[in-house]
């Protein structure tokens, strides 16, 4: 109808009224509904995921009008779960929001200082590298750009100008320096793990350095490798839905896990009892049947002391057959421990006993210096099968079976009854340590206890004590045996370590429900067979002994036969760790199609080292070492343990050497020697070092850092102002005194310099799709294409299916994906570095790495070369040295095609390989061949989706074929068929067309332990229990006694409650001004948040409308009130590390002495400047700094050996205390007069 005519008619469009007034027929027009209809009509649906490092891994609805994203919602079209299980439930809608908003990044953007000596340099220099090169040598050029970094001053540029300049970069550091000095940060490959594998591709191509994530982000947990040899394997969150009985222990499910919390909730009307651990009264406390509030870093007593408990009521009391069944045969317990004799007459617990001490070997032949030994039931001496010394040089009898020598035999797990004395045995105590913020417990620093030991004559002609490791479980938990021993405990109420009293003293839970919940634990897994489930959060994993913490709950797990059995076990989430198509996808990554091996990096070590952090440590050896070590062989700074696990070969390095690894080959050929035997040579003799051990010396640091996939500087990167200081050579907020101008413990191994480097890194570049804080220290952003705008692909560990991440649309403006910006750079790479870098041969390190021979290298004392202790050996006392031949100008072919490794070597994963000859074959068919150039006849790999077939053709769990080969070849390992896992999925070939269409369930795989079935849901250790695959342990059984020398000395072979170090951080710091408010010391602890994941949505207008709307702290009340401080006041937070700036949330829900900041706020919303620095105020991590601990240093010693992202040294920072107090000036530094002064409170 005419509008007009709507306007002569407006005086009728009143009806008659309703509902006795309350309503009326309107007549009137309804064009303006037509907007509403508008905003939400699309084109297309098209299917993606968010790459964001949520485990949740939520599938999603893309709709796209006109080109644009216009909104998302979830997708609910999952293949079908079992009839009895719930289905999942993705949540949250606001991504979309980033494409188009005004932090996003639309087109490349460089420093504009840096961009105009470029320039310049290019006018005088027609060759990119020379013009680099003349930038490099003046140093007042390049101080002039690094010390405004995080000034802002960028500048749009274009891909070919920053190309050029990043490639020019990269040679001229690779020529100059060597190529371990470029270096790459990226997390969590399984969020988009071609986004990941584009920067790696290219890094490792080069010989440059991968540095690891998930150790960095304190997200590893090191007892998992140290128990089952295995990084971080856990159940689908589905397999909540099977367990009985849940702890939550420091996991917030509701808050982190929403996705995946109807299971948790949903299981409650099954019967299940579900109780929280938490020290604050958190999300996951309100939805749960009890609360445990222990005091926060204590989680390691609480759990001993419900560990007491279990074992006395259920192994000792009234022993439960499956438990007792259980540990004998999926446990270390009953192999036996030599003893070794103190001054004092009574002993300690040494080593492992192994088949190579007996006069006989037991007929071991094969590694019997690494093959275990334990007593059978009738009273001989056995080497079961399972341990190491069976997985390597021999096949068919590295399995759980139980037999020995081919003989069926059962095991004996204690002792008593065939043993031949009882000696006192001493056991280190450190609940006595002083420290005014936590509780503790006097008793003697050494406790000894009184076990059953057999008498054994050794080979060397020696006789020795020996005992069973279950028997020293059980007096490690201070339990009385009957054996006169005056240390263990009569009762639940002696306050001695670690009954529940003493729990008590220590947690502040009550005793009476320490025991409840303990003994309800074990009945329910002893009623079940183990369907008994701890659900992990990271916080606990995030104090520097965070291995005692998971320790002490594993160990409740396994004295409860939970592992391995559905709807139990451990549960540990943190990011979205789980890469399901690992193998497929490790060749494309690391290049390993090229050239093997790739350099890679831990990163915390690199970090500590690199960013100077070491030149601030308070806490020596000294502190952290047994009271039944000798001292002596432990002196030093932690630095120095570091220097020493890298020239043992246990740790790798980057840089690698002090001299450009590719100049070796010259040397050596001029001496006449192999490069291999040459280095060799002069590291024997010193004339070349290590890098480590001169890292001031100008030569021996990163220079070229890319970050992509990642917010290092405002999420994950501890020691921030420590980067900003020595890697950025910016403006920082440190208030500590470095060791050349205090009286801390110097390094032995490394050389001091009183003036350390500031600024060692020439060129950082940052590939993002917004402007965070990373960016915004950079020297160069690229804007990269979002989730919406990229093909790639996502796995999580809490659901077994891959998901797509697709091209919805275009990418915006001249942003571009990470494959294409990598290839783009790899280019530029090939282009400029003709006349500079030909091929080239690279002499790399390579650590001593776990699933592989170099796993089994010293079996008994720790040996040094360096120190004259023994030879230098290759793979045995050090790392590995392989040479490696580069071709730099066909960077870009090899980039783009698939080599010829995996024709001639094959691929694999953890200690497992086959023939991929078939898929090489079948990648050529599909995404085409190369037609000429270096790369002729290889197949292509030009685009993302080109490279996403490429790991699902590869993989075991995406080609059914190549998972039945994979069964195969661990078949022939063990002696046993496991095919039968996957055949009946033999034909199925998951291609990225098919996940596009509909997520798919990924197929069983040897590589992981839990299975893909319509039977079970995916449970870590299934296949180790189920299929007698034995644990990648030195026993080849769950490792409870970790005998390698280091943890011994360290006091740590057994778990034990450590409390948290003291760090210094608030002791030890400049004199800071007051300002008129009280101050107090907090334990500050930094959980995942609620308005974001990550650093990404904290920006976001929805998150920061349902928030605060910028940084907060979360403290007490009794705190608050002590402080002056009111709810919503600014509030500093400050120490030696630097300080931080933050609006005060006053709550009952936190306990008096500590205080939280949600982790990854960034610096770039809201934030007023600091009155202790005088610069804006800092972030999370402007108050932290990174602490390594030795015992993680560990290598080649079976599972404590190196592997990326599976054991290496860990950044925790939950030890750190800051000093708080309410702000008196609220500056802005904007001169716009916004300032304000705060008020003490009246």
């Amino acid at each position: 109808m005419s509008k007009l005519l709507d306007r002569f008619r407006y005086f009728k469009q009143k009806g008659d009224t309703f509902a006795d007034g309350h309503g009326q027929m309107m007549h009137t027009n309804r064009d303006r509904e037509d907007s509403y209809r508008q905003r939400w009509q699309f084109d297309k649906i098209v299917r993606s995921t968010h790459g964001v490092n949520c485990t949740g891994s939520c599938s999603w609805k893309i709709y796209v009008k006109n080109g644009l994203v216009t909104w998302e919602t979830q997708q609910t079209d999952y293949p079908r779960t079992r009839p009895d299980l719930p289905n999942h439930e993705p949540r949250g809608a606001s991504y979309s929001w980033y494409l188009y908003s005004a932090n996003r990044l639309k087109y490349p953007l460089v420093r504009k200082r840096l961009i105009e000596l470029w320039r310049e340099a290019l006018s005088r220099h027609s060759d990119p590298v020379l013009a680099w090169e003349s930038i490099m040598n003046d140093p007042q050029k390049c101080q002039s750009y690094k010390q405004v970094r995080g000034h802002g001053g960028f500048i749009r540029s274009n891909w070919k100008e920053l190309n050029q300049l990043i490639a020019a970069a990269n040679v001229w550091t690779i020529k100059t320096y060597g190529p371990d000095r470029v270096a790459g940060f990226s997390p969590i490959p399984a969020m988009s793990m071609v986004s990941y594998a584009a920067g790696t591709r290219y890094l490792s191509l080069l010989g440059g350095t991968c540095l690891s994530f998930y150790d960095w982000y304190c997200d590893l947990p090191p007892a998992s490798p140290m128990t089952w040899g295995e990084q971080t394997d856990v159940p689908e969150s589905a397999d909540w839905y099977n367990s009985a009985y849940i702890i939550a222990w420091g996991s917030n499910v509701p808050q982190t896990r929403t996705p995946d919390a109807h299971f948790f909730t949903e299981v409650r009307y099954k019967g299940t009892k579900t109780i929280a651990i938490t020290p604050d009264y958190s999300e996951v406390a309100k939805l749960c049947d009890q609360w445990l509030a222990p005091k926060q870093g204590t989680d390691s007593a609480l759990a001993m002391a419900m560990g007491h408990v279990i074992l006395k009521e259920f192994h000792l009391d009234n022993p439960s057959d499956y438990f007792l069944n259980y540990c004998r045969r999926y446990t270390d317990m009953p192999m036996l421990v030599l003893l070794d004799e103190r001054a004092d007459g009574s002993y300690v617990p040494g080593r492992m006993m192994r088949a190579s001490d007996l006069v006989d070997g037991l007929g071991e032949a094969n590694n019997p210096e690494w093959k275990t030994v334990a007593l059978n039931s009738t009273g001989e001496l056995v080497a079961p099968n399972g341990s190491i010394g069976f997985r390597w040089g021999e096949k068919g009898k590295w399995n759980l079976e139980p037999v020995a020598a081919g003989v069926e035999t059962e095991l004996s797990l204690s002792l008593l009854g065939q043993h031949d004395d009882v000696a006192g045995v001493a056991f280190p105590y450190f609940g006595d340590n002083e420290n005014p913020h936590f509780r503790s417990v006097r008793q003697e620093p050494v406790l000894v206890r009184q076990l059953p030991v057999k008498r054994l004559a050794l080979a060397d002609g020696s006789e020795r004590m020996v005992v069973s490791v279950y028997d020293l479980v059980l007096a490690n938990y201070g339990l009385d045996r009957g054996l006169d021993d005056g240390h263990s405990a009569n009762n639940y109420n002696d306050v001695k370590a670690y009954t529940p009293a003493w729990g008590e003293q220590i947690t502040g839970v009550p005793r009476r429900h320490i025991e409840t919940i303990a003994r309800e634990f074990a009945e329910t897994a002893h009623k079940t067979h183990g369907r008994s489930m701890i659900i992990l959060g990271a916080g606990v994993n995030h104090w520097y002994h965070m291995d005692m913490n998971y320790r002490g709950m594993i160990n409740m797990l396994v004295f409860c036969g939970c592992v391995g059995q559905t709807g139990g076990g451990w549960a540990h989430y943190v990011g979205q760790e789980k890469l399901r198509p690992q193998t497929g996808w490790l060749p494309l990554a690391f290049a390993l199609d090229w050239n093997r091996p790739p350099r890679q990096m831990n990163s915390t070590s690199f970090f500590y080292n690199h960013a100077s952090q070491w030149r601030y440590e308070k806490l020596t050896a000294q502190e952290l070492l047994s009271p039944l070590a000798d001292p002596t062989k432990f002196t030093g700074h932690l630095i120095d343990f570091n220097v020493r696990a890298e020239r043992m070969g246990w740790l790798p390095s980057a840089p690698q050497l002090n001299l450009n690894p590719l100049s070796v080959k010259a040397s050596a050929d001029k001496a006449g020697l192999s490069a291999a035997d040459y280095t060799m040579q002069v590291l024997k003799s010193g004339a070349i070092r290590f890098a480590c051990e001169r890292p001031d010396s100008g030569h021996n640091h990163p220079r070229n850092l890319f970050v992509w996939r990642s917010n290092l500087l405002g999420s994950s990167g501890k020691g921030h102002e420590y980067m900003l200081k020595y890697l950025l050579g910016t403006d920082s907020g440190i208030q500590g005194e470095a060791l050349g101008s205090s009286e801390g413990i110097k390094p032995e191994e490394v050389e001091w310099q009183s003036a350390a480097i500031e600024g060692k890194l020439d060129l950082l570049v940052t590939l993002d799709f917004r402007m965070s804080s990373t960016c915004l220290f950079s020297d160069i952003v690229l804007p990269t294409a979002t989730w919406y705008e990229k093909d790639d692909m996502n796995t999580s560990d809490m659901h077994p299916f891959i998901h797509p991440l697709s091209a919805a649309v275009d990418p915006a403006w001249e942003s571009k994906s990470d494959w294409e910006i990598y290839k783009g750079i790899a280019s530029a790479f090939s282009e400029v570095c003709v006349g500079h870098l030909g091929q080239e041969t690279d002499v790399v390190l390579h650590p001593l790495q776990h699933d592989s021979p170099a796993e089994l290298a010293q079996p008994f004392d720790i040996l040094d070369w360096r120190k004259g202790e023994c030879e230098l050996i290759p793979g045995k006392t050090a790392p590995n040295i392989v040479v490696v031949e580069r071709d730099y100008p066909a960077t870009y072919e090899r980039f783009t095609s698939l080599g010829p490794l995996l024709d001639k070597l094959g691929n694999g994963g953890k200690g497992i390989a086959w023939n991929t000859q078939d898929e090489v074959d079948f990648l050529g068919k599909l995404n085409y061949t190369k037609h000429d150039g270096p790369a002729k006849g290889r197949p292509r790999i030009d685009t993302a989706l080109d490279a996403s077939e490429v790991i699902l053709a590869l993989a075991p769990e995406t080609n059914g074929q190549v998972a039945v080969k994979a069964w195969q070849a661990l078949g022939e390992m063990t002696g046993r068929e496991h095919t039968h896992l996957a055949i009946n999925k033999e034909d199925e070939k998951i291609r990225f067309r098919d996940i596009q269409a509909q997520p798919r369930k990924i197929i069983s795989s040897p590589t992981w332990s839990g299975l893909e079935s319509e039977h079970v849901s995916y449970n870590a250790g299934y296949t180790n229990v189920h299929e007698l695959i034995p644990w990648r342990t030195l026993s080849g059984r769950q490792q409870l006694y970790q005998d390698h020398a280091w943890m011994r000395a360290f006091g740590e072979s057994l778990v034990a409650y450590r409390p948290p170090i003291d760090t210094r951080s608030v002791s030890e710091m400049r004199e800071i001004p007051p300002n008129g408010f009280p101050e107090k010391a907090l334990n500050f602890l930094t959980p995942h948040q609620k308005w974001g994941i990550h650093s990404t949505y904290s920006e976001n207008l929805l998150m920061l409308t349902l928030s605060r709307g910028g940084p907060i702290v979360w403290i007490s009340e009794a705190d608050a009130r002590e402080l002056g401080i009111e709810d919503n006041d600014w509030i500093e937070a400050f120490n030696a590390n630097g300080a931080l700036t933050a609006r005060a949330v006053v709550s009952q829900r936190v306990p008096p002495g500590m205080t939280m900041m949600y982790h990854a706020q960034e610096r770039i919303m809201n934030i007023p400047g600091s009155e202790v620095t005088g610069m804006r105020g800092g972030i999370h991590n402007s108050v932290t700094r990174v602490c390594p601990k030795p015992t993680h240093m560990i290598g080649g010693y079976a599972q404590l050996a190196y592997g990326f992202n599976y054991y290496g040294t860990v950044g925790s920072n939950r030890d750190e205390f800051i000093m708080i107090r309410k702000m008196k000036n609220i500056n802005w530094l904007d001169d716009e007069g916004r300032d304000q002064v705060q008020e003490a409170k009246k």
